[in-house]
């Protein structure tokens, strides 16, 4: 009888372990881990370095297009985006903010747009107009 009490009744059968208590310790202790790690108590001092300004103006009404090889114009002037930024500062800085024309070409990068029009609502630009919008019909 003791025999049979240490062995199983089926030598052949596969032994059933219950494997869910070992996933949830491990989940646990993973849980732990990512709890206990220091949050990072360095940095790093980086000096960035100022954009200067173009020769472009800042009119009344302010004409910003964007062409098909990702070239942003202020008034017909090549500027980047820090430029456009800095720009659109100035033009929403004045007493009576400056209209902006916001004219992308009909298939000029959609993500290269969604920048520019990023960068007129982080400086401000609350006045922003889409002109010619019913050239964009044929397009969807």
């Amino acid at each position: 009888m003791f025999h049979r009490s240490i062995f199983r009744a089926d030598p052949n059968g596969d032994p059933d372990i219950n494997t869910t208590p070992l996933i949830d310790v491990m989940l646990v202790m993973l849980v732990m881990f990512i709890i206990t790690i220091p949050p990072p108590t360095h940095s790093v001092d980086v000096t960035l370095p100022e954009v200067i300004p173009g020769p472009a103006e800042v009119r009344d009404e302010n004409r910003i297009t964007i062409d098909t090889s990702d070239v942003i114009r202020w008034n017909g002037e090549a500027i980047d985006l820090a430029q456009l930024g800095q720009l659109v500062k100035t033009a929403s800085d004045r007493t009576a903010p400056a209209t902006l024309r916001l004219e992308p070409d009909a298939r000029a990068r959609y993500l290269r747009v969604d920048e520019a029009i990023g960068a007129i609502r982080r400086n401000g630009g609350s006045k922003l107009a889409f002109p010619g919008i019913q050239n964009y019909a044929g397009l969807i």
